[in-house]
């Protein structure tokens, strides 16, 4: 074995069968003619996988409303309002929703218009990630780096989706590659430049876009060759500028006065210094209780937190087919570094993408508040850099040296047995696949013992590629799973993931097409409804469903968002109180001539949808907003059906702190509002906290009920008689008193 002083493996005395080593190599001057074609054949790959079949696709309707918002508003498109009239924002900083607001203002508004600047956001990640290994380990690591990245399950159901954590990882990637190269060229400007991404992804995400910023910092102030004044200096003007990249959205909202700005969905106090410290900041790492953020202390849509989280029936499948591979990758390649100095190339960028990789992962299993599978993406760009260029390091390493002739076939092989297990937990699904897997892994790992030695370089290569191919095998049978499989693409927006369903969160039954929720397989609020790819609806206990549960949008394939129910539990969901006023949720005709809705008829298009919303308008009397509602998914929906301004009361959760009984007062009394749809039982979703039971008991004292024949003509008989269910009611000045 190596020692951990010798700056390179050392190497047996040449025989016939042994040649003799190779001196180490840097990655060549000139690209092998092959290389830009392989880097342009995977970008074409990832940008079909990424945009194949998108108009069928579900897109997450909280930000969805908050884009649309944006293209009426540019208040709305700076503060991230969830509606035009700025009553509520999102839950996180805006800048992702700007990006793709500003390309729907330009565009016209629709789900390719809204995509764009994902999928362009995804591929210069590919991009970036392939420039910054080719410059370390040359191109055939560089091309491996590029190949996982994008093949990654996770990775390519998020980039699917408008959900932010896409610009979020370009974000991140491009400061992490500014920095390796403002550290190994020790020029400033690159790594000032990787401090504003990495404001700017904390502007797109808080904390979770500084998760990789100890190892950006502990490459430079270990491996520059500055003197450390000048180290320091540095460090302090990329501090300023992280500082300002990051804050100046705070600052501006701070600044703005409380009375002229939309409160802060996910804080408590509606400013954005507590969504930063708590709900989207601390709180998903520490759990706890408050407005949503802490989640379920240590449970949640990824499962139990502990170290083993990224190999559970949940995660398994999406993130953790090559992580064993990238642990050996990182330790051989530290070795095989030995006594280098420590402004050695290669071991700068392993302790970049290697510090990535487990800050990630650590932060990731443990963290007690809310853990969607989708934010392992993150993970994806470090596993890939590891993969890539770790494993050429083994591979040479196999070739010089017989003591590390095991490495990289153990490396392999642990890959293969873990794709196995991945492979049979799928019950049912691709069976034939496994036994490839397994026959190639075998093959490969005979092939590079036996003919590592002597000058078979060909056949050695052709052992290497069949066990690479056995290691990605499964890994791409998931990620074609969404553009090309049976279910057309259409995964929930707010919890995208890629692959059958092998598991689901809360404690939920696994196999069963959960796609992650609580028992008996429903969502979060704000949730699909969506139950996997068998057709069963997804719910609370007892089968009810979560408030804005459907995924629904209006318009077609035409550059309108698509519709989404189908009838068949795919995306199914009803509003606050199991329906909307009138038995369905509100629908409306699309751009594209048809009608989204929430479920509540073949496709999705109930009876009562656009009915209602016809009356709503028709009522409106020159209010500001057409409705007010609980939660932020169905405030969104209604939202994209009517194309009018909507309320949300409470939140994503149902619990944030916006609606008070003085509030709405104000807005009736000024006219802006007439009708407010209490309900939504079941808790947190805009019925069980004090706040918005006191406003629900206020409007059921004051309001007039609207019966649901008023605006149906499918109503039944006990409505038309006065029996009236209905959740509707119209408040006027009058009823202020």
């Amino acid at each position: 074995m190596t020692s951990a002083t010798d700056p390179h493996p050392h190497t047996e005395p040449a025989s016939a069968d042994w040649p003799p080593p190779a001196p180490p190599t840097a990655p060549p001057d000139r690209a092998p003619r092959w290389s830009l074609p392989a880097l342009v054949a995977i970008l074409v790959l990832a940008a079909v996988l990424y945009a194949w079949n998108l108009s069928g696709s579900s897109m997450n309707t909280f930000y969805s409303g908050a884009i649309w918002a944006g293209t009426k508003s540019w208040k709305a498109w700076f503060f991230g309002s969830l509606d035009p009239g700025n009553f509520l924002t999102v839950d996180k900083p805006p800048f992702a929703l700007m990006v793709m607001g500003l390309s729907c203002r330009v565009f016209g508004f629709g789900t390719w218009q809204m995509m764009a600047p994902q999928i362009g956001a995804a591929l210069a990640t590919i991009w970036i990630l392939h420039s910054s290994v080719k410059r370390v380990w040359g191109h055939v690591a560089a091309t491996v780096a590029a190949l996982v990245l994008a093949l990654t399950p996770i990775t390519v159901a998020i980039n699917r989706d408008n959900n932010p954590d896409t610009l979020l990882v370009f974000l991140m990637v491009a400061g992490a590659a500014l920095a390796l190269r403002a550290t190994r060229d020790e020029r400033l400007l690159p790594l000032l430049g990787s401090a504003a991404c990495f404001g700017l992804a904390f502007n797109t995400k808080l904390l979770a876009g500084w998760i990789a910023l100890p190892a950006v910092f502990a490459l430079y102030v270990y491996a520059s060759k500055a003197p450390w004044a000048r180290r320091i200096v540095n460090l302090l003007l990329a501090a300023v500028v992280l500082a300002v990249s990051s804050f100046w959205w705070a600052i501006a909202v701070s600044l703005v006065p409380a009375a002229d700005r939309p409160y802060i969905g996910g804080s408590t106090d509606g400013s954005a210094w507590d969504l930063i410290m708590g709900y989207d900041g601390l709180g998903r790492v520490f759990g706890g209780e408050g407005n949503g953020g802490g989640g379920g202390g240590g449970g949640g849509f990824s499962g139990s937190a502990g170290l083993g989280r990224m190999f559970n029936d949940i995660l398994g499948g999406q993130i953790s087919w090559l992580l064993p591979f990238s642990a050996i990758a990182l330790v051989g390649g530290l070795v095989l570094c030995g006594r280098a100095p420590r402004t050695d190339l290669k071991r700068m960028a392993l302790v970049l993408w290697g510090g990535w990789t487990v800050l990630h992962y650590v932060i990731f299993a443990t963290a007690q508040g809310t853990m969607h599978p989708y934010y392992t993406t993150a993970l994806a760009p470090g596993i890939a850099a590891l993969c890539g260029g770790g494993g050429v390091m083994l591979l040479d390493a196999l070739r010089r040296d017989r003591r590390w002739a095991w490495v990289l076939p153990v490396a392999f092989g642990v890959t293969g047995i873990w794709a196995i297990v991945l492979l049979r937990r799928a019950s049912g699904w691709n069976t034939w696949l496994w036994p490839v897997v397994g026959v190639l892994t075998v093959a490969g790992i005979v092939g590079m013992l036996v003919l590592r030695s002597g000058n078979r370089a060909r056949l050695l290569t052709a052992s290497v590629a069949a066990a690479a191919v056995a290691a990605l095998a499964g890994p791409t049978a998931y990620a074609a799973s969404e553009p090309f499989g049976s279910t057309g693409g259409g995964m929930g927006g707010t919890n995208p993931t890629a692959g059958p369903t092998t598991g689901s969160g809360f404690g939920g039954p696994g196999g069963g097409g959960n796609r992650g929720g609580f028992p008996g397989g429903g969502e979060l609020p704000g949730g699909t409804g969506q139950s996997g790819r068998n057709g069963q609806a997804g719910g609370f206990p007892g089968g009810g469903e979560m408030p804005g549960g459907g995924q629904a949008m209006p318009g077609g394939g035409t550059g309108e968002l698509p519709q989404q129910g189908n009838g068949t539990g795919e995306t199914g969901g009803a509003a606050p109180g199991g329906t909307a006023p009138g038995g369905t949720a509100p629908g409306a005709t699309g751009e594209a001539g048809q009608r989204g809705g929430m479920g509540g008829g073949p496709g999705g298009m109930g009876g009562a949808d656009s009915e209602l919303i016809a009356y709503l308008k028709k009522h409106r009397d020159g209010a500001k907003w057409l409705l007010a509602v609980s939660n932020s998914q169905s405030s969104a929906q209604i939202e994209l059906s009517a194309r009018e301004p909507v309320i949300s009361m409470w939140g994503f959760t149902g619990s944030d702190n916006a609606m008070t009984v003085a509030r709405l007062k104000e807005l009736v009394k000024k006219g802006e509002l007439h009708y407010v749809q209490i309900g939504g039982g079941m808790g947190g979703p805009g019925g069980g906290g004090n706040l918005s039971t006191e406003v629900s008991n206020w409007v059921k004292k004051h309001g007039t009920a609207v019966k649901e024949s008023a605006y149906s003509k499918s109503s039944t008989s006990s409505s038309t008689s006065g029996t009236n269910s209905s959740s509707l009611y119209r408040l006027d000045p009058s009823d202020v008193g």
